[in-house]
């Protein structure tokens, strides 16, 4: 597995822990402090457990949406950074990342509002629904910037 995989992968467990593997260890543990006050301001662990339980109406009610706002934009910074640190340095690789914690931003606000069927999805299914079409919208706009910027691009070998 490369660097950035594996740092992308421990972040997604605890944002901070990449940073930690690239030797960032104060960017690491302002990470894992954001997650800590995010977590408990927001609720999250008692959301997560009763959105399991499929009871979402009391998730929502137990949600702090002031808090759960910032979640997504510093989960997903935890992971860009620390696949930028660890070398991933390809053009327009942010992309993904943004669109990913704008969606889930996005699915958090509406979360106590929009129904799929009938049914609310609440302030943990429907932004990990919304960041997983933000992550698919980055990455294909990052493929497509990518193409359009090697077009454009002078060849040197062109006389």
């Amino acid at each position: 597995m490369n660097q950035q995989a594996e740092r992308i992968l421990w972040s997604m467990a605890i944002p901070g822990f990449g940073q930690f593997l690239n030797h960032k260890y104060l960017k690491g543990i302002t990470l894992i402090l954001l997650e800590l006050l995010i977590n408990s301001g927001s609720h999250l662990n008692q959301i997560i457990l009763l959105s399991f339980q499929g009871r979402i109406p009391q998730a929502i009610a137990t949600t702090n949406y002031q808090w759960l706002m910032f979640y997504p934009c510093v989960y997903m910074f935890g992971i860009w950074d620390a696949y930028k640190d660890a070398g991933g340095t390809a053009p327009f690789a942010y992309l993904p990342f943004v669109l990913t914690a704008f969606f889930g931003t996005v699915g958090v606000i509406y979360s106590p509002l929009l129904r799929w069927n009938g049914r609310l999805l609440g302030p943990v299914w429907l932004p990990m629904l919304s960041a997983g079409i933000g992550l698919f919208l980055g990455v294909l706009l990052r493929v497509c910037l990518h193409a359009l910027h090697k077009i454009s691009k002078p060849s040197p070998y062109k006389s």
